[in-house]
């Protein structure tokens, strides 16, 4: 990257995700001005208005465009970034921080915004999901088909705001005893197969730092595909229990595939993409046609950086 002052910087953040965000936002921005970092703020007030500022800031020859907020906001605004040549930066504020795990970009606020102004830069390939209505979505970390997709899509965005990771373990046993756990086709290049729900991520990580793809990179165009056959809350209720464990890619009957393209039938099942609500199947899922340049930490962004 270079010095502070070669640096244009746009950092796009959401100003309703709560005050103790807007506090580690407000560590960071400290710490750039301590160093002389020219940086602008800009603040969302409506869905799709990060990817706005983004698209907007690329075209005015911004180089470094920073996604304040979780993964979520970062898809938003990799999504502004498509095609341009502005690489992206964050400042991890959200609930999982998957993306981050990702690519070894620290949590804390000071240590975070270090790096936009140190850190070397790399491609990654984001997902595109393109759906059956004719909506297109972005993605940086992974979508889901299935059970998770119908937690994320009746969550209570005010328990998020209040408890964090709590809320999804909520809504995850609420879902629990609701959801019919519908059969999926799952549509490969060489054949189709059958599962209960499906994951197609980017990156190795789902729901914080828990293993799941223990072979997907970023740096590669291509995905992984987890496949989950168990119907019911007791398959799903110990696949939950070997998540955090790491265990959950050695389950029984749990399939793992790399692939290029994969569409994904269910009548009317939900799909979440990043931690949001993403719309309902059928849905295409390929690899963006344009690489996203990002702002990499050290460990797990050096081996990114070497992979690529």
């Amino acid at each position: 990257m270079g010095d502070c002052d070669k640096i244009g910087m746009l950092i796009i953040y959401n100003p309703a995700a709560g005050q103790r965000r807007r506090q580690r936002l407000n560590r960071a921005l400290a710490w750039l001005d301590r160093h002389g970092c020219t940086h602008a703020v800009a603040e969302t007030t409506h869905p799709g208005h990060a990817a706005a500022l983004a698209r907007t800031a690329a075209a005015a020859g911004a180089t470094l465009v920073v996604a304040a907020g979780g993964d979520g906001t970062i898809a938003e605004v990799a999504a502004g970034l498509d095609g341009s040549g502005a690489a992206m930066g964050v400042l991890p504020l959200g609930t999982a921080n998957v993306f981050a795990w990702e690519l070894g970009i620290p949590i804390r606020p000071e240590a975070a915004a270090a790096l936009l102004a140190t850190g070397r830069t790399a491609c990654v390939h984001p997902g595109v999901a393109r759906f059956g209505d004719g909506s297109v979505r972005l993605f940086v970390q992974m979508l889901g088909a299935g059970f998770d997709a119908a937690v994320v899509e009746a969550l209570d965005l005010g328990l998020k705001r209040r408890f964090g990771r709590g809320a999804y373990v909520w809504g995850a046993m609420r879902q629990l005893r609701r959801y019919g756990f519908p059969p999926l086709r799952v549509v490969f290049a060489d054949g189709a197969v059958a599962a209960r729900s499906v994951i197609v991520t980017k990156g190795r990580f789902y729901a914080g730092r828990h293993l799941l793809a223990p072979a997907a990179a970023m740096a590669r165009p291509s995905f992984q595909v987890a496949l989950f056959p168990g119907a019911g809350p007791l398959a799903t209720a110990a696949y939950g229990a070997a998540l955090p464990l790491n265990l959950l890619p050695h389950m029984p009957g749990v399939v793992l595939r790399r692939a290029d393209w994969v569409r994904i039938e269910g009548d009317g099942v939900a799909v979440q993409a990043d931690g949001d609500p993403a719309g309902r199947l059928p849905v295409e899922v390929a690899t963006a046609a344009a690489p996203l340049r990002v702002v990499l930490g050290t460990g797990l962004g050096e081996r990114l950086l070497a992979a690529a």
